[in-house]
């Protein structure tokens, strides 16, 4: 292939959140995928840690996550316990299962109207901006360590469960840490419980079951209704969605041979693996003079206990935050538009691209000179990179390995956090960090709302700026040069030819997948190397997702055939290989191999020491010289090579698009093998929605007050 040549229009696609969560549901590795939307919109948080409880060693930075969700979800218990109480509108329903059942099916059949199980009590007063939550204090993470491993006789007894049950014996590991030391007895008991390890599908839990239970087991089973049901619901935060409504879970399980699927939405409630919300019943119950035909119908939603909290504890973290009056302290600060808004409200969104980052930096820079306590925070370990190792990572920040410590009420020791790569902020990361907030500091949440969304569920960025509950700056400093140019148009829909002296932007047509992998292997072995500059390790390869003929796993192949070829003696991994690290859901580490030892494989990420223990290589360790535009959101390269071979146009959507193109500092090379598809996804295909709560209780709880 010949160098690069000069630029042409920019054409090029990439899967949607979609794809890379369906891929990630697939294989029991797919922790390691983008989980992107899932799929990243992937799984679950990576790893438990169950060892023994005298060890003082410290948790692994997965570890230190689940810790912190644990405590979280410590006050689910209290929820339960207080069911028989009335709950606000915005919040989980009272009443016995059968109420709760009888107004889901009455609002959806349009018998009734959406307020009309909620007239009984007067409107409760709105909430006030409450206190500061008691903030969760993960411990500290080891950089470097392995986590405690699951009891050996757990992993055993678990085994010999799966044997007996045609199971395969893989499993037996993410089945004890998932269900705890007493898993064999629980799975045992409840052989549906298997749908608790990521991967395993409904159909394959059936056989298990059958195999354990023989006459006993039927599709009716309440066992299996609920587990159906909580999978379900995973399955959709794997999409993004932190509820769903409840007709659409009825519709999934009847496609699940479920014999009454009413009968089974009523059982999973009463037990509380479910919970109910109707948000907006407030707000419609206040508007009394219009008639029912009038008022607008209410979704009834389904949840599962760790986002309904999240989410809750979230929107009033971020209502107290925006509660917070003026501080004169910023009057001495310059008077830019950030500065005024920031000297006025608690919090703040700002958005814009690459180079509007430069104004929350300033910013906090101000801040610093004020004498007041700043602190930057971002997605991953390359965007601290590039602002020069003065960021911390969300992560390191939420478990105190980087960033401030806590203050002696266990709130973060600062008066304003600059959140950048906000749209990678999933609700209960978000959560965590807000929770951390000490009264009457400051929040700006900054970001790109061009980009994916979060790998985890929610779409906190994209809600808060719905809401409209707090001051919204929006940067005018575009993006430079020709990938700017290139990515500011399919921020708006279009794509444009833009103009490229300096081989910024190129294009290399494509006819088919096998071609596509043999020209991206020339692109950055030789090509970018030699005609632009950047070296073959400064140059990232992003794709529509890990399957396919030109997907990473293809990809990641033919690169280290001719990059870095050896016999994967670590696992399938060879010192000098490119890898990408998934600790938990929606944390990629790009990393390289250093050696291999009875710890496990050793790693350096971004220049920080990484052991990952032999048990999770092969579900957290990819090679990563080609990644997911879901892995690659929130980081940036010199140069990137974007895949786009012919099975890909399907996936595509303007936000993928403009991801992926986006990764590029310097210089973008464009394999192009979709056609038309490419604009018509840019033009036609925004972002899939996600069902989320976030934006209605905020504005419950931020609303203005009504006139006397």
């Amino acid at each position: 292939m010949t160098e690069p040549d000069a630029p042409e229009a920019a054409d090029a696609t990439e899967a949607a959140e979609a794809t890379a969560a369906a891929d990630a549901i697939e294989a029991p590795d797919a922790a390691a995928d983008e989980t992107a939307e899932a799929a990243s919109p992937e799984e679950d948080t990576a790893d438990t840690a169950d060892g023994d409880a005298g060890k003082a060693a410290e948790l692994s930075e997965a570890e230190a996550e689940l810790a912190a969700q644990r405590e979280l979800r410590a006050r689910i218990e209290q929820r339960k316990a207080e069911k028989a109480a009335p709950i606000e509108a915005g919040t989980k329903l009272s009443g016995t299962a059968a109420d709760l059942l009888a107004a889901v099916r009455a609002v959806e059949s349009g018998e009734k109207s959406g307020t009309a199980f909620f007239d009984s009590p007067a409107p409760a007063p709105r909430r006030p901006a409450p206190a500061a939550a008691e903030p969760v204090r993960p411990r500290v993470p080891e950089p470097a360590g392995a986590p405690r491993a699951t009891a050996p006789e757990t992993v055993d007894g678990v085994r010999s469960v799966l044997v007996e049950g045609g199971a395969p014996e893989a499993l037996a590991g993410q089945v004890a840490q998932a269900l705890g030391e007493q898993a064999a007895e629980i799975l045992r008991e409840d052989p549906w419980r298997l749908l608790s390890v990521p991967g395993v599908r409904p159909e394959q839990a059936d056989g298990f079951a059958r195999a354990l239970l023989g006459a006993e087991c039927g599709p009716g089973d309440e066992r299996r209704t609920t587990a159906l049901i909580g999978w379900q619901l995973e399955r959709a935060a794997l999409h993004g969605h932190t509820a769903l409504e409840s007709s659409a879970a009825r519709a999934a399980l009847a496609e699940r041979s479920v014999p009454d699927p009413d009968e089974a939405l009523q059982q999973a409630i009463a037990e509380g693996a479910v919970l109910v919300f109707q948000d907006g019943v407030e707000e419609i119950e206040q508007a009394g003079e219009e008639s029912e035909s009038e008022q607008p119908a209410v979704p009834v939603l389904l949840g599962l206990d760790r986002y309904a909290l999240a989410e809750e504890s979230l929107a009033d973290g971020l209502a107290r935050l925006a509660k917070t009056g003026a501080d004169a302290r910023w009057e001495a600060a310059e008077p830019t538009e950030l500065i005024r808004a920031v000297a006025v409200s608690g919090l703040v969104v700002h958005t814009g691209g690459e180079a509007a980052r430069a104004e929350p930096v300033a910013l906090a820079e101000a801040a610093a000179e004020l004498g007041l306590r700043a602190v930057i925070a971002v997605h991953s370990e390359n965007g601290s990179r590039r602002l020069g190792n003065d960021a911390v990572t969300f992560d390191g920040l939420i478990s105190g390995s980087q960033g401030p410590g806590r203050d002696a009420d266990g709130a973060f020791a600062l008066d304003l956090l600059v959140v950048l790569d906000a749209p990678q902020l999933d609700v209960e990361t978000a959560a965590m960090l807000v929770e951390s907030m000490p009264d009457g500091s400051r929040l700006v949440l900054s970001g790109d709302p061009g980009v994916l969304w979060s790998a985890g569920a929610g779409r906190v960025f994209a809600d808060v700026l719905a809401a409209g509950v707090c001051p919204q700056i929006a940067s005018r400093t575009p993006d430079p040069g020709p990938i700017g140019e290139l990515v500011s148009g399919i921020g708006i829909g279009e794509l444009n030819q833009v103009e490229a002296p300096g081989k910024e932007v190129v294009i290399v047509p494509v006819h088919d997948a096998g071609e596509a992998v043999h020209r991206t292997v020339q692109l950055v072995a030789d090509s970018v190397p030699r005609a632009i500059g950047v070296p073959t390790e400064q140059t990232q390869v992003i794709t529509v997702g890990h399957g396919g003929s030109a997907g990473t796993r293809a990809l990641n192949a033919a690169l280290k055939e001719r990059l870095n070829p050896g016999p994967g003696r670590f696992g399938g991994f060879d010192p000098g290989d490119r890898v990408a690290y998934a600790p938990a859901l929606g944390r990629t580490l790009p990393g390289t191999v250093l050696s291999a030892d009875a710890d496990g494989l050793h790693l350096d990420c971004e220049g920080t020491p990484v052991v990952v223990p032999k048990e999770r290589v092969e579900s957290g360790v990819r090679h990563g010289w080609a990644l997911t535009a879901h892995q690659a959101a929130g980081m940036r390269w010199p140069a990137a090579v974007v895949v786009l071979p012919g099975d890909a146009a399907q996936g595509l959507s303007r936000p993928w698009v403009y991801t992926a193109f986006s990764r590029g500092e310097r210089h973008l090379s464009v394999v192009h093998g979709v056609d038309q598809a490419l604009p018509r996804a840019v033009a036609e295909i925004p972002s899939q929605d996600r069902t989320t709560r976030l934006r209605p209780l905020l504005e419950g709880l931020l609303a203005p007050e009504p006139n006397p």
